[in-house]
């Protein structure tokens, strides 16, 4: 795995990146938190693996705050959810 400074299969800049993430319906955002979650988890177990300490507690821990802004969005999607088509 190489760590980039941009997503190589996107053409856009990070900030449009961001805006288009941030555009999607509430349930599909509360989906790619998950799984973005899941992806820095999975990275934070290979550095604890490798005695990485420090670099797989701050993972783990973004991971955990990952989880909780997807619970949030989640809500977001239960009040917003009747009003879209």
């Amino acid at each position: 795995m190489i760590h980039t400074s941009e997503v190589i299969n996107y053409p856009g800049s990070m900030e449009e990146l961001a805006e288009e993430i941030g555009n999607l319906k509430y349930d599909a955002l509360a989906r790619f938190l998950e799984l973005l979650a899941n992806k820095i988890e999975t990275d934070g177990k290979k550095d604890e693996g490798r005695k990485r300490i420090k670099l797989s507690g701050n993972l783990y821990k973004s991971a955990e705050k990952l989880i909780e802004s997807k619970a949030f969005i989640e809500k977001a999607w239960v009040i917003c959810s009747p009003y879209t088509q």
